[in-house]
């Protein structure tokens, strides 16, 4: 959910995040990772934006991944192979704070391949970095800030005083499922809204993901009974090919 939530802002704030990331204010257009031949697996964890002269490619972690450099390798040669004359941007950016040494890590190495990416850890970056632009809002609370409660409480300022309603709701509804990392629920709710939240595209889209999971749960459960892949897919509403990919993955790594 919340790698998820940063994937939604980083779509409907790309300018945002390009002035961060790039330096300058990029107009930038979801890039598709199945253009780039890379599996839905790991498709829900990576946003990859592009304008004429650029790609960005951005991996939200939440949680240390020991095969990230790999993965960062992986992904900038499936991308410079489909824009080869394009300036191909990486980073990594770890949200929660830990002390796990793969965090740290920029490299992939072999006998014969170097790969270099950056990496952004949310903690270690000063919360006035986020607090000035709308779509970095949610990123505060997750700062080097010694209080968070009293940074949430800028932010939620900070989201009272924009004047687009759809803006301040999607900023509002990233910002209080994010300092769900770092805060407790009754200090968010007290700060932010609900109704207002509700009507953001990432609270629909976090609802849906959820239902999402919940049809893909119930069709494992029924795969598991050995029923068959056409009567899941009839009973589910999910595509042949879709419940054929489930007894790939999480059928066989449950056994």
């Amino acid at each position: 959910m919340f790698d998820n939530t940063c994937k939604l802002i980083a779509e409907l704030y790309s300018p945002d995040f390009a002035t961060w990331l790039l330096g300058k204010p990029i107009t930038l257009t979801k890039l598709s990772p199945t253009e780039l031949s890379i599996e839905p697996i790991r498709a829900d964890a990576l946003i990859m934006l592009e304008s004429d002269e650029v790609v960005l490619h951005i991996e939200f972690q939440t949680e240390p991944d020991k095969d990230m450099p790999f993965r960062m390798a992986d992904y900038h040669l499936r991308i410079y192979r489909r824009f080869p004359n394009k300036e191909i941007h990486q980073f990594v950016i770890y949200l929660d704070k830990t002390k796990s040494e793969e965090v740290y890590k920029t490299t992939f190495t072999t006998r014969k391949l170097r790969h270099e990416f950056d990496v952004i850890r949310l903690w270690e970056q000063p919360p006035e970095l986020f607090l000035r632009t709308p779509g970095l809002l949610p990123f505060a609370v997750l700062s080097a800030t010694e209080n968070k409660a009293s940074t949430l409480q800028q932010v939620a300022a900070a989201v009272d005083r924009i004047g687009e309603r759809r803006t301040q709701s999607n900023i509002s509804a990233a910002a209080a499922i994010l300092a769900g990392l770092v805060l407790e629920e009754e200090v968010i709710e007290r700060l932010f809204r609900r109704d207002i939240m509700r009507e953001s595209v990432i609270y629909k889209s976090i609802k849906t993901e959820g239902i999402e999971e919940g049809v893909r749960l119930v069709a494992v459960n029924l795969l598991k009974e050995n029923m068959p892949i056409e009567m899941v897919a009839k009973v589910t509403g999910l595509t042949i090919e879709q419940v054929q990919s489930l007894v790939t993955t999480d059928v066989e790594q449950s056994e």
